[in-house]
């Protein structure tokens, strides 16, 4: 069936990578990705594992810091509960789906890592034939800059996380994983560290700093203003 498009509201992609390698050079094995919108509404719901990483790349899939979490893939491709295709045919779906929502913004939460992951691995994959994940003209928002604006100066959430010791220097932590259980009441909620579902945590943090109508930066290299 079809989604009718509203033109009148702002369609946004919120995606997670998993990877192996190093930080330093992330290739993505596995890419997950949801078309939204501000009020964390899914309008498309994407799940792909990356062939050329995940199968051709045995060696690497080693290094991938989640690699106790290999032989569940392995079940789920079996039974075909996840898709496993190459990269030009993953990048052509992420491709579809822009252009049929008519997507301006991408969201990630760290967004600079997901960036950096997925233009690595173009630029792995084709020998640099292509370089650049997405097309120069999207934007790349960042959730963790969101909520650093929205939450840290927030009395409420500093003193929950403080309660809870989740701190690190003199601010409260931002991972997703404790920002979902602070929004969503459920602090014995973990992160599954598979790319769909940390999308959907994810959406859930945009709705969130969005509902809050503070000012904010939303781009990845957005500097915070003195």
């Amino acid at each position: 069936m079809s989604v009718a498009i509203d033109k009148r509201i702002k369609y946004i992609i919120v995606l997670d990578t998993e990877t192996a390698n190093s930080l330093d050079d992330p290739l993505v094995y596995d890419l997950g990705w949801v078309v939204t919108d501000k009020r964390g509404k899914v309008y498309e719901k994407r799940s792909y594992i990356n062939y050329d990483v995940y199968a051709r790349e045995r060696d690497l899939m080693r290094t991938a810091y989640y690699a106790k979490k290999l032989p569940m893939y392995e079940g789920q491709i079996k039974n075909k509960e996840r898709k496993i295709v190459s990269w030009e045919n993953l990048r052509r779906i992420f491709r579809r789906d822009m252009e049929k929502y008519n997507i301006t913004t991408v969201c990630a939460h760290n967004a600079y890592f997901d960036l950096k992951a997925l233009n690595t691995t173009e630029r792995y994959i084709t020998k640099s034939k292509w370089r650049y994940f997405f097309p120069k003209e999207i934007e790349i928002w960042d959730t963790m800059k969101m909520a650093e604006d929205v939450l840290v100066n927030s009395p409420t959430y500093r003193q929950w996380a403080e309660e809870r010791n989740y701190w690190t220097g003199n601010r409260p932590r931002l991972t997703a994983e404790i920002l979902y259980r602070f929004i969503s009441c459920n602090e014995d909620f973990e992160e599954e560290h598979t790319g769909l579902a940390d999308v959907l945590i994810e959406k859930e943090i945009l709705a969130y700093c969005f509902r809050k109508h503070k000012k904010m930066r939303k781009g990845v290299f957005e500097k915070k203003t003195p």
